[in-house]
């Protein structure tokens, strides 16, 4: 069994562009399509434990249900925020990436590169074009502008 899941949504890029930097480490992890097997509530709260970055760091805001509930205000609770990510999976960010090194949300997907295990194998290039790791395997910093 694998000592990585990712919380994964194979219609968005950075999940998948995630999933396969994990592959390219000579991992395969446990992928749960958590719009289709939402966590618990309880493996919610210690994922955000976890992570160490509070509920509202998890709350993905470019989503219909954000704006509907007005969740933006101030207002909720963490317990408040929980429940509507219990009742609204796609309020979940993702990908969330656990490894035995962290937990993190990988937005941007190298940030999954933090907490992996294993170097890369081998290069890699995002979808978009965007070159991760060069033919050495090491990472290549973006440069600043």
């Amino acid at each position: 069994m694998s000592d990585i899941t990712i919380y994964h949504n194979p219609a968005c890029g950075t999940s998948r562009n995630t999933l396969a930097l994990i592959r390219n480490s000579g991992a395969e992890p446990v992928v749960i399509y958590y719009l289709d097997t939402p966590p618990s509530r309880e493996t919610l709260q210690g994922i955000i434990d976890a992570m160490g970055t509070g509920v509202r760091a998890l709350l993905r805001k470019n989503t219909e249900p954000y704006e509907q509930l007005g969740l933006a205000s101030a207002r909720f609770s963490d317990d408040q925020l929980l429940n509507a990510m219990m009742d609204y999976p796609t309020l979940i960010n993702r990908p969330i990436v656990v490894t035995p090194l962290g937990t993190k949300l990988c937005r941007p997907s190298e940030v999954v590169l933090d907490i992996l295990p294993d170097p890369q194998q081998g290069p890699f290039t995002k979808e978009d074009g965007e070159v991760v790791t060069g033919p050495d395997a090491k990472r290549i910093k973006p440069q600043q502008s």
